[in-house]
């Protein structure tokens, strides 16, 4: 008896922007963008390395959307918040023998991702024993259950995304040099955002509609000094951090509040009539909606 999953892995295509958005315009990113287009058409696994929140599973979904494999499934799995064993059992399915009701089979992200991309997040976080099994996978692209003994064919691709060096482990004896050079098929850094302020407007003009598509809401036309002001910040939490800022916008209408925060944090208005002004309403605007599908880079 195998597990019934009623999970869907199937990308929507409103979720994927387009390069323009993916990339920007700065030098650095570009050398991402041809490193993608290079591993469009082949099977090497593909290690994206940034600090949190830099984009690196919308890369790794742009990467399986505008690739052969852009109808089959797209698995995801952050290896740091599964435990050990769990670890196992997600990724290359199990099964066990109930004398009650006969062999219980449950597929692994592997099985499923049969034909597509399988995504792991924070890779350094596995046991030396699990890599053995991962580099076994990658180097022959077979894989056995947990407790079974059937060797199983893989026809899967691999993307790892970590905001650490890898090479610190190695150098730590966390992570063995076998997979540590098999995960180097092709490898892209993303950079922080603050290195990439240039790309701000248009990546909020993007968020916005998306988010106004989410929350039901229209589009909110921003101002050139809105976006001055967005460009001014750090943004430590890089685009995860703007697209809550945008958010704020979207939900509340408060461009105005959200723009005297990003230049002064934490000042609070003062009296009923600066907190009315702070909470303006949204300017009138349509909705953007945007193309519903990009394949080309």
């Amino acid at each position: 008896m195998t597990e019934d999953l009623s999970h869907t892995y199937w990308i929507d295509p409103a979720e994927i922007p387009s390069a323009a958005i993916v990339f920007g315009s700065t030098a650095a990113m570009g050398k991402v963008r041809s490193k993608i287009i290079g591993a469009l058409e082949n099977n090497l696994p593909v290690l994206i390395q940034g600090d949190s929140g830099t984009g690196k599973e919308m890369t790794a979904k742009f990467l399986h959307f505008c690739s052969s494999r852009r109808d089959a499934p797209f698995v995801k799995l952050n290896c740091a918040a599964t435990p050990g064993p769990l670890l196992e059992s997600n990724l290359f399915g199990n099964e066990q023998n109930a004398a009650s009701q006969g062999m219980q089979i449950k597929r692994g992200l592997v099985e499923i991702a049969e034909g597509g991309t399988l995504f792991l997040e924070e890779i350094g976080d596995m046991s030396r024993v699990l890599q053995a099994r991962l580099l076994y996978l990658l180097v022959h692209g077979r894989y056995t259950r947990a407790s079974g003994s059937e060797e199983r064919k893989a026809n899967v691709r691999i993307i790892c995304a970590t905001i650490i060096d890898l090479k610190t482990l190695l150098d730590g004896q966390t992570l063995s040099q076998e997979l540590f050079d098999s995960l180097l098929g092709i490898r892209v850094k993303l950079v922080p955002l603050c290195e990439r302020k240039e790309d701000i407007p248009q990546i909020c003009e993007y968020l916005s509609g998306k988010l106004a598509r989410q929350f039901g809401k229209e589009s909110p036309q921003l101002a050139h000094s809105v976006f001055q002001q967005l460009q001014n910040r750090n943004w430590p939490g890089n685009l995860r951090e703007l697209e809550n800022w945008i958010a704020r916008i979207v939900i509340f209408g408060s461009e105005e509040v959200l723009g005297l925060e990003v230049v002064r944090p934490g000042v609070a208005a003062s009296g009923s009539n600066a907190w009315q002004h702070r909470l303006g309403h949204l300017r009138d605007g349509s909705v953007r909606r945007g193309s519903r599908r990009y394949r080309g880079v």
